[in-house]
């Protein structure tokens, strides 16, 4: 059976400035999506599904639709601001989406595969989801999932500080902690250091810390699980507008509880992404770079 990609494409690009889910980036006009759509498919994916605001369907529709069609399946799921929020919550009354683990709740009734979950705007590389695929395939443990992680100095932006799920290694190579850290950014002080910032001041990261960036693996046996965590997160955020559902806040509890484990693979690809208006010049070249050197043919499609 061949698995299903899940691409959370629902942000609102605040930092960005704008929809970057659909920005052009490759010497072709290539958006970022495109180059996981691409990789996907040479992986093994045999089906799509773009998490989105409703007013981006007709837009990601036009743009993907017929370049992908004979390629892949594709489906839409739409991530709405009181989707899975429980009556007994209470009224909705926020502008920002609940976050990455809502979207993911919101692909529930699109997939009944096991599946991974990527973000829109992060080029991850073809090692990563051939990784992802290939254990999705043949995993048959509905309990164990799986991350790929890459090492924090590589997923930094020289404009500005970076949200990452820092991670907790064992040695038989399973998660045992992911944190949503929302401030990682380098600081020179004598010599250079990756930190993350919080209230209480900033604790140093090693360069080699494995982070999240949200490329994961599902057996679909997880979705009530989430649905479960989320309607007790949403009862208890109702009345905080920015209140986020992280999947590894997922994740997490999946752990404590026993209900679910995560093997986590260490990806050498390059990664790179979209988060600053400024890294775009960075991220175009580096896809030139690509194809240049054979990474990816000429034009994708």
């Amino acid at each position: 059976m061949q698995p299903t990609l899940l691409i959370l494409a629902a942000g609102m690009g605040s930092r960005y400035g704008g929809v970057k889910q659909l920005d052009q980036f490759g010497p072709n006009g290539e958006t970022i999506i495109d180059y996981s759509l691409f990789d996907a498919i040479r992986a093994g994916f045999g089906k799509v599904v773009f998490i989105i605001r409703e007013e981006l369907r007709q837009d990601f529709d036009e743009v993907f639709g017929e370049k992908l069609a004979g390629k892949i399946d594709v489906d839409y799921a739409i991530q709405a601001l009181d989707s899975y929020v429980p009556a007994e919550a209470g009224v909705v009354r926020r502008t920002k989406p609940w976050g990455t683990g809502h979207a993911m709740l919101c692909a529930k009734n699109h997939t009944d595969t096991p599946f991974a979950v990527i973000n829109a705007d992060d080029f991850y590389g073809l090692e990563a989801f051939q990784l992802i695929s290939d254990f999705l395939k043949t995993d048959t443990d509905d309990q164990l999932h799986a991350m790929v992680g890459y090492e924090v100095k590589n997923t930094l932006s020289e404009n500005g500080s970076v949200s990452r799920g820092v991670c907790e290694v064992a040695e038989n190579g399973n998660l045992i902690s992911v944190i949503e850290r929302t401030k990682i950014y380098e600081v020179e002080n004598g010599q250079k250091k990756i930190v993350f910032e919080e209230a209480d001041g900033l604790t140093p990261l090693a360069a080699d810390t494995p982070v999240s960036m949200n490329f994961w693996g599902f057996k679909p046996s997880v979705f009530p699980l989430v649905q479960h965590q989320f309607e007790s997160y949403a009862i208890a955020n109702i009345d905080s507008p920015k209140a986020e559902f992280y999947i590894p806040t997922v994740m997490s509890n999946l752990i404590e509880t026993d209900t679910g484990h995560c093997k986590v693979f260490r990806s050498q690809s390059a990664w790179f992404g979209v988060t600053y208006p400024e890294d775009k010049p960075t991220v175009q070249a580096a896809l030139k770079k690509l194809h240049d050197e054979g990474a990816y043919p000429a034009k994708l499609w």
